[in-house]
């Protein structure tokens, strides 16, 4: 299969471009019906059992990337599913709920908007569709979305529910359309995201019995009048006047792109009475309602807020060990943009978390940002059919005393230990980072304190200046304390203790005369012997007495 690059039209994956994926036939078929069926499976889980089994983003997110591979391999490719497959219930709609087709972006909008007049924006309500049908004043049907032509009858929960009105005087036989949503206090979208709010009032409405408390729970935002004045202006007055003063207080006139993304930044960002992922924009006259079908119209679109979470596919599983012995596993990702970040790979914590997610290569998982700028795994959304081998370090095999050499396996602490020796942390040498380490393919970690200008240059992609100032940079250090220079060598951390003496002083210490001088614990005392007893620490203190560094050598 040749290896295309597929564009995402739409930008409802976070990323600007994909390659296809190094699939063979059966691989791909296996892959594309894994999604499908998962899709399919959320599908079932929203409309039928009425639990949000994942996040809208995610569900996007998983759908746009499923209609990628089937451009991808599209002589294997199932057929999509349809969201709505089997949500069809007995109740007609009276007009069909249409649905809306989203934008990618400011660019998307520019050419949506075209030559379009007569704009009006308001926030997209996080919450589930509703029919509302009223004869001679009175609400005698309440419908859910279904698959927009028929849906299941809310008649019994929607007369529980306070915020929609039994009786609207004046109003006659009218149909309302709307969106039932979980009320939230001051609810800022950009800082809490949408709370799962969408999926509780769904589960909810799929009760037998809709109790008092739950009722009171749940808002209503009417988003159209299809059988009310033609004019925007005149349809949101007339709602305005039944009661529905959200309709026309959220519903703004807007003249251009300019106008809708900055009314897009504020509701994002201002507290509203409910969660919203992203804004609708309207034309203001729009066909009679008798022409109506259940497919995005072209008079409205929507255009959602920033994800907060991304789909990514993870490329490889690696592992830093720390100078400490610390393993970090690394997910190299497929990049993805996420508030304006481009990430390409996020830390797993620690070696047991990893082997808790059992993440591999071609899983698909969602990320975060913790605070607002560290890029965090949420969850494993979808894992690959074929599950890739992964070459794990051995974690009984690094701790704090091991690797002070790059013997086979060591070559990632060893490099940490020199990264910490040269930082601001051990004998801050300047224009010393770990691809300089790595350069310099030392056998050991004070190797270094032998090399001349000449030699240093000699390595790769050192050249003459970058090597006189590596070696003033090694002279230097042998001016360093010697507090500096062992904390340079991987001291433990010791507290409070003074570390008065030189090295031949406190390498005779007992576990006992830590405790006793420095008033330590046991734990620590215990390292700090062993540190000092280790025989690669030692034979490293006789390298710097050979030297003549100060506290190691003989006074």
């Amino acid at each position: 299969m040749p290896r295309r690059i597929v564009p995402l039209t739409l930008a409802l994956l976070p990323i600007l471009a994909t390659p296809c994926p190094r699939w063979t036939p059966d691989r791909a078929a296996t892959e594309l019906e894994l999604l499908a069926s998962q899709i399919g499976q959320w599908n079932l889980d929203y409309h039928r059992l009425g639990r949000s089994s994942v996040d809208d983003e995610l569900y996007d997110q998983a759908r746009a990337r499923l209609e990628l591979l089937r451009d991808c391999f599209p002589e294997v490719a199932p057929e999509p599913p349809d969201p709505l497959a089997g949500n069809r219930g007995p109740l007609p709609h009276p007009v069909p709920q249409t649905g809306l087709d989203k934008l990618g972006g400011p660019d998307s909008l520019e050419a949506w908007l075209g030559q379009r007049r007569d704009l009006w924006v308001q926030p997209k309500v996080d919450g589930v569709a509703v029919t509302l049908e009223y004869r001679k004043d009175r609400l005698v049907r309440a419908i859910s979305r279904g698959d927009g032509r028929h849906g299941q009858d809310w008649s019994a929960q929607a007369r529980r529910i306070p915020a929609i009105p039994k009786l609207l005087p004046g109003l006659g036989d009218a149909v309302l359309q709307g969106e039932l949503y979980w009320r939230l206090a001051d609810h800022v979208q950009a800082e809490r995201g949408g709370q799962g709010a969408r999926g509780k009032v769904a589960g909810l409405l799929n009760r037998r019995e809709l109790k008092t408390a739950d009722a009171a729970g749940i808002g209503l935002f009417v988003w159209d009048w299809p059988d009310g004045p033609m004019d925007m202006e005149a349809r949101l007055d007339g709602l305005e006047r039944l009661g529905f003063v959200d309709a026309k207080a959220l519903t703004r006139p807007v003249a251009g792109a300019d106008e809708v993304a900055a009314w897009r930044q504020r509701w994002y960002r201002s507290p509203l009475p409910f969660a919203s992922d992203g804004v609708v924009i309207r034309q203001g006259r729009r066909p009679a309602a008798s022409r109506w079908k259940p497919e995005p119209p072209h008079w409205a679109v929507a255009w959602k807020y920033p994800y907060g979470k991304a789909l990514a596919e993870v490329r490889a599983v690696t592992f830093r060990v720390g100078r400490t012995g610390r393993i970090t596993p690394l997910l190299r990702l497929q990049p993805v943009e996420l508030d304006g970040r481009r990430i390409r790979q996020l830390g797993l914590g620690s070696l047991e978390r990893w082997q808790a997610l059992d993440v591999r290569p071609g899983d698909q998982v969602a990320i975060v940002l913790a605070g607002l700028t560290i890029p965090r795994l949420d969850s494993v959304v979808l894992r690959a059919a074929e599950r890739a081998p992964v070459a794990v370090p051995d974690a009984g095999r690094h701790h704090a005393l091991s690797c002070f050499r790059p013997s086979p396996g060591c070559e990632e602490q060893f490099l940490a230990r020199l990264e910490w020796l040269g930082g601001k942390g051990g004998l801050d040498l300047r224009g010393l980072g770990r691809g300089t380490w790595a350069r310099l393919g030392l056998e050991g970690m004070l190797d270094w304190l032998g090399l001349d200008a000449e030699t240093l240059q000699a390595r790769p992609g050192i050249g003459r200046a970058r090597a006189q100032a590596l070696q003033a940079s090694f002279t230097a250090a042998r001016q360093r304390p010697f507090t500096r220079w062992l904390k340079a060598l991987g001291l433990p951390p010791s507290g409070g203790a003074a570390l008065q003496g030189d090295w031949q002083e406190l390498s005779e210490r007992t576990a006992l005369d830590w405790q006793s001088r420095d008033g330590l614990g046991p734990v620590r005392a215990e390292r700090l012997v062993a540190f000092f007893q280790h025989p690669e620490v030692q034979a490293l203190a006789a390298t710097l007495q050979a030297e003549g560094i100060s506290g190691f050598a003989p006074q």
